[in-house]
């Protein structure tokens, strides 16, 4: 993949080399840990559960940038161009989120602190996505994806696309239906979503001439979306794989969905994700 454009966006905070003063561990960040990997929808709940006293204070002194940082904010600068252009398209505004940079752990405005074992998440309470760039060494050494730079972009897309649901009223549906016994799958539901959002994201940053990308790259994403199907997770973890415990999609789902929203980058069809019958995604 390559950039098509000199802007960078003003919205990404590195704070590599800086620490929470306060994390917890145990269980609870065990638990994190393995949603986390697969993409987590909200992740409040359990990062509550990571916090004592308050989000903490960041401690140490940040990295000079470097080459992700970069590539962090000449990728959420493509975001912003395309979300702003879709939203104003069907007159609504779009409130930019933030992105920050962490390694370790990390205090966020209103989900607690977070171990990086929790993998990439989106915080609605802050409005701003976190990531820990060691994630995409485990994404490709024990999940079998890939670390190339398009795939990078569907994971930080992805999570963006958590952000247009937060702002769109998606993630609210998903939200009255916790402690149902629908919860798990409308949580597929909004992970499905996320990944055509990713997708939608990808054919108009291509469009807009923001990015190039070549059928090595669109491979390279695609077999991280497949990766990350709770099936296969799940059989690698545990050896079988129980579809009534599925949190995220299938491996076929997330690839084919994430494909989809590439080849329309239709914003329109978000809605089909919560009018087809579950059996039907």
């Amino acid at each position: 993949m390559e950039f098509r454009t000199s802007g960078e966006s003003s919205n990404v905070e590195d704070r590599r080399g800086m620490k929470p003063a306060v994390v917890a561990g145990g269980g609870i960040a065990i638990l994190a840990a393995i949603v986390g990997l697969i993409f987590g929808v909200d992740v409040k709940p359990l990062l509550q559960g990571l916090q004592q006293g308050g989000p903490g204070v960041q401690q140490g002194q940040p990295r000079a940038p470097d080459e992700f940082k970069k590539f962090s904010d000449k990728l959420l600068y493509t975001t912003e161009v395309v979300w702003e252009d879709v939203f104003s398209k069907a007159d609504k505004p779009y409130r930019k989120p933030k992105m920050v940079i962490f390694e370790d752990a990390v205090s966020t405005g209103g989900c607690g602190n977070a171990p990086s074992a929790v993998g990439p998440f989106y915080c609605p309470a802050d409005q701003t996505l976190y990531l820990d760039p060691s994630f995409f060494n485990e994404l490709q050494e024990k999940l079998g994806g890939s670390k190339g730079q398009f795939s990078q972009s569907y994971v930080v897309a992805h999570e963006v696309g958590h952000h247009v649901q937060n702002l769109t009223g998606y993630s609210k549906i998903v939200d009255g239906k916790r402690g149902t016994r629908e919860e798990k799958q409308y949580s597929v539901r909004l992970e499905l979503q996320a990944d055509y959002l990713a997708g939608v994201w990808a054919h108009h940053a291509v469009k807009k001439g923001l990015i190039e990308v070549n059928d090595r790259d669109i491979s390279e994403a695609l077999k991280t979306a497949k990766a990350i199907g709770d099936d296969m997770l799940q059989k690698k973890s545990k050896g079988w794989s129980s579809p009534e415990s599925y949190t995220h999609g299938t491996s076929e789902q997330r690839e084919k969905y994430f494909r989809e929203g590439m080849k329309s980058g239709d914003l329109s069809k978000m809605k089909m994700f919560f009018d087809a019958k579950y059996d039907d995604l």
